[in-house]
């Protein structure tokens, strides 16, 4: 297989620049520059109809949403903690997902999946990205070895979009190193015959 990896990224809040967002950022520029094609699905994008599976006609957005996530190799998640969970706009968006039942590769399929969840607090933080990492399981993808869970109480980010906790910061650009080491051992790796393949 030849060409980049495209890893997808999708959540964060409404609010552009939200913390989420700026978590998301971290962890895609991190993907670049181990050399994959990335894409940021968040903000404005994720202001899409409620998800109802009995309705065909989807809206431009979450016909680009489903076509990125059909498309990636890699999949970074990133949701504020609303009441100790994913916020209702990203599980919205994971619930297209849905869209993807027919697909080769079903759901998350064959996709290394990174999951960042912030909070102020630890308590909403770690829940949220528990709750996160269960989705991913029953989407069929793959959690990164390692979630990033940033408590706002203890660290932010700087003008720069890096954050400002070192340690936090590494782990960010560690789950997306994660992602595209998976994506690219997937896409190497021999299988057997009837297995999905994407490039």
């Amino acid at each position: 297989m030849s060409g980049p990896l495209k890893v997808v990224a999708v959540g964060g809040s409404p609010r552009a620049g939200s913390t989420a967002e700026l978590a998301l950022r971290v962890t895609l520029r991190e993907a670049e520059r181990q050399g994959a094609e990335i894409r940021l699905i968040g903000g404005a994008d994720l202001l899409i109809p409620l998800y109802d599976p009995r309705t065909e006609n989807r809206s431009p957005a979450a016909r680009r949403l489903v076509t990125a996530l059909a498309e990636a190799d890699g999949i970074v998640l990133a949701s504020p903690a609303y009441h100790g969970s994913v916020s209702g706009l990203v599980k919205n968006a994971l619930d297209y997902a849905e869209e993807l039942r027919d697909d080769t590769r079903p759901y998350f399929t064959g996709r290394a999946v990174g999951c960042l969840a912030v909070a102020q607090g630890w308590h909403g933080a770690v829940s949220t990205l528990g709750a996160l990492r269960s989705v991913v399981h029953a989407l069929r993808g793959w959690p990164t070895p390692l979630g990033v869970a940033v408590n706002t109480e203890t660290t932010g980010f700087g003008p720069d979009g890096e954050c400002l906790d070192p340690r936090v910061q590494e782990q960010l650009r560690t789950v997306g190193e994660q992602v595209v080491t998976f994506a690219r051992m997937w896409r190497d790796a021999p299988r057997p015959v009837g297995l999905p393949v994407h490039s």
